[in-house]
């Protein structure tokens, strides 16, 4: 007769397993620690959203009021021209950011100069740990409409000083650039991490059949790079109603609110007169948005191109 094989209960063997690589584990507890206290606790305290809250009453004890909140907020005067200013500023993003860090990932990656190379990769990535108060300080050293870089050459070709921060037509650019200017390098990064994945020996091939760079770049780099630029404009989606309120806050004024004013400043502004409930639908409304842009836009991808996030 064959010996009788004994069950280890399951429970046994994964208790091993997790002492066996309790290193990984323990690793693996800081961020668990981050996404529960920052991320899944928050989840609990949303409910006011739908509440009248009150603050010594607390998150359970007080009264529900159903949608009202985000009535208050769609019913807003500001409402419609919030939301065409958010959206105005992510989609531009959008399309100016991603662009030019895939230009820029693809001559970093062509570029045959390791100085050169290392030089430009250096000056693009650092914008982006520089603050918002930095970068204000240096866009103001640059626009000032008195004694500013960029008027003091407007003014020496005999044209006549702008005032970029405080005219409605000129400060959406300069939002829409600084970003770029600030992120392009760090976005960067994500695609030339994509571009070395590619096997050498295609552009290889390709040379020898007489392809030219900008050939090399149609028919071997995008196509190689398409799954990852899906991915990247996918997660931006997700995000298309946070447009950066670190950057706008700095850079807008009351002279520029028609243009400048975002979602997130008008919540501010509710917050500092506590406003805490509408704060909290305003925030569950842009995550709700977001959501359904990701869902649409990953079946679009699919449908399309045959790539998508999940």
């Amino acid at each position: 007769m064959k010996p009788e094989k004994r069950l280890i209960p399951a429970t046994s063997t994964l208790w091993r397993e997790i002492k066996r690589h309790r290193a990984i584990y323990l690793l693996l507890l800081i961020p668990m620690v981050y996404f529960i206290v920052f991320k899944y606790i928050p989840i609990w305290n949303g409910q006011i959203a739908f509440k009248k809250f009150m603050p010594r009453q607390g998150v359970v004890g007080s009264p529900w009021i159903g949608f009202a909140n985000f009535s208050e907020f769609f019913n807003s005067f500001y409402f419609w021209e919030l939301l065409r200013n958010t959206l105005m500023y992510s989609v531009g993003k959008l399309l100016i950011s991603v662009p030019l860090s895939i230009i820029l990932a693809i001559n970093l990656y062509e570029c045959r100069l390791p100085f050169l190379r290392k030089t430009v990769q250096t000056l693009t990535y650092l914008p982006h740990f520089l603050s918002w108060v930095i970068m204000y300080g240096i866009l103001l050293v640059l626009l000032a409409p008195g004694d500013g870089l960029i008027n003091d050459i407007i003014k020496f070709f005999g044209g006549r000083g702008i005032d970029f921060l405080t005219n409605v037509r000129t400060f959406p650019w300069v939002v829409l650039f600084s970003d770029a200017w600030k992120e392009m390098g760090w976005g960067a990064i994500i695609f030339i991490a994509a571009l070395m994945g590619v096997d050498p020996t295609l552009f290889e091939a390709a040379m020898v059949e007489g392809a030219n760079s900008w050939q090399r770049v149609r028919y071997i780099t995008m196509p190689s790079i398409q799954p990852v630029i899906i991915l990247v404009v996918l997660l931006r989606l997700g995000k298309i109603l946070s447009v950066g309120f670190n950057q706008m806050y700095m850079l807008y004024s009351p002279s520029v609110y028609s243009v400048g004013d975002i979602i997130d400043t008008w919540v501010f502004r509710g917050l500092q007169e506590g406003k805490f409930a509408l704060a909290t639908a305003v925030g569950l409304f842009k995550g709700v948005m977001g959501l359904v842009l990701v869902i649409i836009s990953n079946r679009m991808a699919k449908r399309i191109s045959g790539s998508s996030l999940y």
